[in-house]
């Protein structure tokens, strides 16, 4: 009798297994084939980072001694030197309340795993007493994507904040210590027209070389899909002077935008360092689902979860197709608590290391988390 319930048991269990990998198997197959489906979380690594209370920085607009990143950490670019992961994270000292209210300044970390990061106790970029200050002064440097070039330099697009207005500005830096700050990308552009427009949020197209995630070229040009509110695309001729694309009208080109009842209600905003591939160019991009009707019910209202688009690798602004849902959403606690409650999962961070991408984001607007996947799975 007992070695019959046990091979009962063992055959529920044997149905249960087939029934619950036939289920993500359907799972995966709700997505197309061109979508990067299967990021998991590392077991027992995360938050990669945190806050911490004891690093001290002496600011030299304040010409004093400041926690720099005692309130939260995140929002982090990541790239590859000298064959370690860097992550470059937004850091929030205690100068002032709420979102956006305190001075913000980017950390330097970096892993030869890309899970296990050491970090520099003080940041490696901030406002300075320098060309940039009136710009950056007093709400600091946020939300860094950096991307690098064949030849090594490293290209950072980030948001500088005054705390009246918020511009995409750009800096270059060969070691990613030390940086040489130009400004608005879009200082230039369109003469002066966009230098005091809201813009943020850049993802350079990059392509793998020889196992290198390196910035690429199409047509002659360099690109970038920039934007919060909609997604919008600029070119330009040496990545620091940047072109945003205009239609028929003469307004900003939009390549998609919000849509209602769905995860990306609210905003769509972009995401890490955008990559070509035999599909098509990849765009992981940022959904912030809106409350009330026009949000999607299943997900918590204001959270921000990650969808994927794919545009023609031979004309960038033309976009095919983008999830219906999203491929990565808030889950873990630390995801839905912290500076912001309802939920984030923030991509901005993405490399190919030991033949796996490895996705950076930010938490809840407090730490930094990663997730890996394998494309060989």
């Amino acid at each position: 009798m007992k070695k019959s319930l046990l091979k009962i048991s063992m055959l529920v269990s044997i149905v249960l297994l087939l029934t619950a990998c036939d289920s993500k198997k359907q799972t995966n197959s709700e997505f197309p084939d061109w979508a990067w489906i299967g990021f998991e979380r590392p077991n027992g690594v995360n938050p990669i980072i945190s806050p911490d209370s004891t690093t001290r920085f002496y600011c030299p607009i304040t010409q004093d001694s400041v926690d720099w990143e005692s309130n939260d950490t995140f929002n982090p670019a990541a790239t590859i030197k000298d064959g370690n992961v860097v992550v470059l994270y937004r850091a929030e000292d205690k100068s002032g309340q709420g979102i956006g209210g305190r001075t913000s300044r980017i950390g330097y970390a970096w892993s030869s795993d890309g899970l296990n990061f050491q970090r520099k106790s003080t940041p490696t970029f901030y406002p300075d007493n320098d060309s940039q200050k009136e710009l950056e002064w007093p709400g600091g440097c946020e939300d860094p994507r950096v991307a690098v070039t064949e030849d090594g330099m490293y290209v950072m697009l980030y948001t500088q904040w005054n705390r009246k207005q918020a511009r995409l500005a750009v800096a270059t830096s060969t070691d990613l210590e030390k940086w040489n700050k130009y400004g608005p990308a879009f200082a230039k552009a369109h003469n002066g027209r966009f230098f005091d427009e809201f813009s943020k949020s850049a993802s350079i197209i990059t392509k793998l070389v020889d196992g290198k995630q390196v910035i690429a070229k199409i047509n002659g040009k360099y690109w970038m899909y920039w934007g919060e509110k909609f997604v919008n695309v600029a070119t330009s001729d040496d990545l620091i002077n940047w072109e945003p694309m205009l239609d028929e009208k003469g307004e900003l080109k939009v390549l998609f935008a919000p849509r209602k009842g769905k995860f990306d209600s609210d905003l769509t905003e972009c995401g890490p360092p955008a990559i070509m591939t035999d599909k098509g160019i990849l765009l992981l991009y940022n959904g912030k689902n809106k409350s009330g009707i026009d949000g999607d019910t299943l997900y918590t209202a204001n959270s921000y979860c990650a969808g994927q688009a794919l545009f023609d690798l031979s004309d960038p602004s033309k976009f095919i197709e983008r999830l219906d849902k999203p491929f990565f959403i808030p889950e873990s606690d630390f995801e839905k608590s912290g500076q912001y409650p309802a939920g984030t999962v923030f991509i901005e961070g993405l490399v190919y290391h030991g033949n796996k991408w490895y996705l950076y984001y930010g938490c809840a607007d407090s730490r930094v988390a990663v997730a890996v996947y394998d494309p060989n799975k």
